[in-house]
C-alpha cells in the first residue's frame, strides 16, 4: 500500500507541474547566430570571438541579430567530481565565463546548448536528472539563451522534462531565453506557451530548397518541406512564444534566388532568425540577405500574427501576412524551376484572415505597394499587378495605406 500511495504522489506531481516563466522575453523573434549548421561540435574560443567580431563589423548586430549560441559540443565528455558541466579545456582553455564575458563587451547575448536527455546528440553529458543543478550553472556563467534539444530520451515525458527545466531557469533568477528543441514529435505549440519563448516544429533544416536529406536512420528537411509542415500552427504563435522552423540556411550553399526565398518566408512565418553560416566567408549577396531591414521588419513586426500560404496555382504560392497599423505583407513565391508570371489583379481578392480577424478589402481601400528587395514603392493596388519572378525566387512586398 505505501509503495502504491508512492506512486500515486509521484504521477500527482508530474501531472499537476506547472511552468513558470520569465515574462517580457522575445516579445519578437530572436534574432541572431548558432554554431551548428556549419561548424557543428567543431567549435572553439578563437571561432567565436570571431564570429562576434563579424557579426558586429557585418552590420548584423544593427540590423537585430542579438544571440550568438554555442550549440553541441563546447563541454568535456563528462562531469566533474561535483556534478558539473566542464567547458572542453582544449576547446575553452580560458573556460567559458571569460568568453561569454567578451560577447557581452560586443554589445550581444550569448546562449548554450544542453539536451533533455542522458546525452546530447553529440553524446556530451545531457541534462536528465541535472536541471536545477545545470539552470544555476547557466545563470552563474550569465547566458542569456538556452537551446535544448530532444536526444537520448527514451521514455522520457517531453512536456514534463521541458517544464521542469523551464521551472530550474526560473528559480536560477536570470532571465534566460528558453529555445525547446524538440522536433515537433509531441506537438509542443499545443503545451509550451508558458514554458518557453520557442519550440521546434520540425526535424532540423538542410541547405536544400525544396528536398529531403536521408541519413537512413534520420533525415533533414529542405526549405519548403519545412514550410509545408506550418500549415495550421500559426494560431499558437505570439509575442514571447514563437513556432520554431529551424535555422537559417542563407550562405551555406543555395542560389541567391533561393536564399532570397528562403528568408522571405521565413519573415512571414514570425520565424526567430538564426543564421547558421560561416560569417566570416559571406559574399556580398548573403549579408544583402540578411541585413535587409525592410524584410526583417516584417519578421519583427510588432503585432506577432505569423503569416500563412494563402493561395496556390501552377507552382506559384502567395503567402500574406498581416502586420501592425494595418498594414500586410504579400510574398509570391515561385517554387517551380522555371521563371513565371504574375497578373494579380488585387481588386478581386478580398482576404479575410480567421486568426487575426482581419481584412484586407482593396476595393473599399488603397494600398501603396513597396518591393522589399528592390526596397522602392511599385505603384499601388489600384492596378493589377504584373511582374515576373525566376525560378526558386519570391517577389515580396509591403501593402501601406499611409499613401
Amino acid at each position: 500500500m505505501k509503495i502504491q500511495l508512492l506512486f500515486i504522489a509521484y504521477l500527482f506531481c508530474f501531472t499537476t507541474i506547472k511552468a513558470q516563466k520569465y515574462e517580457g522575453l522575445a516579445l519578437t523573434p530572436p534574432m541572431g547566430w548558432n554554431s551548428w549548421n556549419t561548424f557543428q561540435t567543431n567549435i572553439s574560443d578563437k571561432l567565436v570571438r570571431e564570429i562576434a567580431d563579424e557579426m558586429v563589423s557585418s552590420g548584423m548586430k544593427d540590423a537585430g541579430y542579438i544571440y550568438l549560441v554555442l550549440d553541441d559540443g563546447w563541454m568535456a565528455k563528462e562531469r566533474d567530481s561535483n556534478g558539473n558541466l566542464v567547458p572542453d579545456p582544449k576547446k575553452f582553455p580560458g573556460g567559458i565565463k571569460v568568453l561569454i564575458d567578451y560577447v557581452h563587451s560586443k554589445g550581444l547575448k550569448f546562449g548554450l546548448y544542453n539536451c533533455a536527455g542522458t546525452k546530447t546528440c553529440a553524446g556530451y553529458p545531457g541534462t536528465r536528472g541535472y536541471e536545477y543543478h545545470d539552470a544555476r550553472f547557466y545563470a552563474s556563467l550569465g547566458i542569456d539563451y538556452l537551446k535544448y534539444d530532444w536526444c537520448n530520451t527514451e521514455g522520457i515525458n517531453a512536456k514534463e522534462a521541458y517544464t521542469t527545466m523551464s521551472n530550474a531557469l526560473h528559480i536560477a533568477g536570470r532571465p534566460i531565453v528558453f529555445s525547446l528543441c524538440e522536433w515537433g514529435n509531441n506537438k509542443p505549440w499545443e503545451w509550451a506557451q508558458n514554458v518557453g519563448e520557442l519550440w521546434r516544429t520540425t526535424g532540423d533544416i538542410t541547405a536544400k530548397f525544396d528536398g529531403i536529406l536521408d541519413h537512413g536512420t534520420w533525415k533533414q528537411l529542405g526549405v519548403m518541406p519545412i514550410a509545408d509542415l506550418q500549415n495550421g500552427l500559426r494560431k499558437y504563435a505570439g509575442p514571447g512564444h514563437w513556432n520554431d522552423p529551424d535555422m537559417l540556411e542563407v550562405g551555406n550553399g543555395m542560389t541567391v534566388n533561393e536564399d532570397r526565398a528562403h528568408f522571405s518566408l521565413w519573415s512571414i512565418l514570425a520565424a526567430p532568425l538564426i543564421a547558421g553560416n560561416d560569417l566570416r566567408k559571406m559574399s556580398k549577396e548573403t549579408i544583402e540577405i540578411l541585413t535587409n531591414k525592410e524584410v526583417i521588419a516584417i519578421d519583427q513586426d510588432k503585432a506577432g500574427m505569423e503569416g500563412y500560404k494563402y493561395k496556390v496555382k501552377d507552382s506559384l504560392e502567395i503567402w500574406v501576412r498581416p502586420l501592425s497599423e494595418g498594414d500586410w505583407a504579400f510574398c509570391f513565391l515561385n517554387r517551380s524551376i522555371s521563371q513565371k508570371n504574375i497578373d494579380f489583379n488585387w481588386q478581386s481578392d478580398v482576404i479575410f484572415d480567421t486568426v487575426s480577424k482581419r481584412e484586407l478589402n482593396t476595393k473599399t481601400n488603397i494600398y501603396k505597394l513597396r518591393d522589399l528587395w528592390l526596397k522602392k514603392d511599385v505603384g499601388t493596388t489600384k492596378k493589377p499587378l504584373k511582374a515576373i519572378i525566376p525560378a526558386h525566387d519570391v517577389l515580396i512586398l509591403r501593402l501601406s495605406t499611409k499613401l
